[in-house]
């Protein structure tokens, strides 16, 4: 009996180690799977991920790249050979993403994300525009991918550790994306038709909620207007906010439009028949509206009226007077304006309004 416990404990553990054994193979055989499984690890970069963007108008340009360091490297001619194609960073290749259509150094480029990758040699760089974006550094890089190449030169800069992009020279209409590492730095100039942009952003905005509002509408052709860019579209627009609900502010901005047609008549008639329902506040901006364009005659009247109008404002009064002070001619009346202003202003007002009085030589 002894030796049968013994013989049935062996062969249970011939069978356990036969089954280790076993796995054992399977484990050598294929370890992809078991390795495929395990969960990834935090661990520092040696060349972390960044990312910049910048507005520039409407568009929006976007830079993702990681940041390999100088490290006591030679980085230019070494670690970045000349004459061949890097990514422009590290690890994937840098990308662009600009969400509307641009131009560098005055050539198209459809809105899109591209891969961005620099051929550089000792004097000058190319740089590239891929249309494929989602590659490993630059390795397989294919030129017939090219949606752009660029030549620039570097120029000499401050020592910057990690790799960095910046934007520089930003404007309405322009930026340089800065490149710089170790002691070069390159900049790709970026520009957008930021007005034209502007009017397709706000055709795609009135087609939306705010075509129900007579403010959109109104906003829209002001920008029209004022950058003199599709006036006539402005024009209709201006007209739409009016149709919707007519009022002063929508009567000036569609006068403007029939003034630089050269009807004036019909745009003075157009504000003055909206002068009834215009508020106090309204009145006033038009003034200094008026004042700003040299029209001072006509200001003053509309601050007059304001005065007629809310005799109870002390704010109507110190237009008034601001107005009046301009000319030597009516300057007595303006410190008179200003004397009533005070009498009636708040006391965060009265400490400006003596100010005033006292540099135009009353006594108040």
């Amino acid at each position: 009996m002894r030796r049968n416990r013994i013989s049935f404990r062996s062969g249970i553990l011939n069978g356990v180690v036969g089954t280790l054994a076993l796995g054992a193979l399977f484990f050598v055989a294929d370890p992809a799977p078991l390795a495929a499984q395990w969960p990834p690890l935090t661990m520092p970069q040696p060349s972390p991920a960044a990312s910049v963007s910048q507005t520039v108008g409407v568009t929006r340009i976007t830079i993702a790249y990681a940041r390999p360091a100088v490290n006591d490297r030679k980085v230019w001619g070494e670690l970045v050979p000349y004459g061949q194609v890097w990514r422009a960073g590290a690890n994937m290749n840098t990308t662009i993403e600009v969400s509307t259509p641009f131009s560098v150094a005055g050539h198209a480029v459809p809105a899109g994300t591209y891969g961005l990758h620099v051929l550089p040699t000792e004097k000058e760089w190319t740089v590239i525009f891929s249309r494929d974006a989602g590659r490993w550094g630059s390795f397989g890089y294919d030129e017939k991918h090219d949606a752009l190449r660029v030549p620039l030169t570097p120029a000499a800069g401050a020592m910057t550790e990690s790799l960095q992009y910046t934007f520089d020279n930003v404007t309405d209409e322009a930026a340089d994306i800065v490149l710089a590492w170790e002691k070069l730095r390159v900049a790709i100039p970026i520009q957008v038709d930021t007005k034209a942009e502007t009017i397709a952003a706000l055709e795609r905005d009135l087609t939306g909620l705010a075509q129900f509002f007579w403010q959109p509408w109104n906003t829209a052709a002001n920008y029209s207007f004022n950058n003199k860019v599709d006036v006539a579209k402005g024009e209709a627009w201006a007209q739409r906010s009016i149709d919707i609900a007519p009022n002063f502010i929508n009567s000036k901005t569609k006068a403007k439009f029939l003034r630089l047609k050269g009807d004036t008549a019909a745009a003075d008639a157009l504000v003055s028949g909206a002068l009834g329902n215009a508020t106090e506040q309204e009145v006033n901006a038009y003034g200094y509206e008026l004042v700003g364009e040299g029209k001072t005659a006509e200001a003053i009247a509309m601050f007059r009226k304001n005065v007629k109008d809310h005799p109870q404002s002390w704010n109507t009064y110190d237009s008034l007077g601001e107005a009046l002070l301009q000319d030597p001619k009516t300057a007595a009346e303006g410190i008179a304006m200003y004397r009533k202003a005070l009498s009636m202003a708040p006391a965060a007002q009265k400490a400006r309004i003596e100010g005033i009085l006292a540099k135009a030589g009353a006594k108040n």
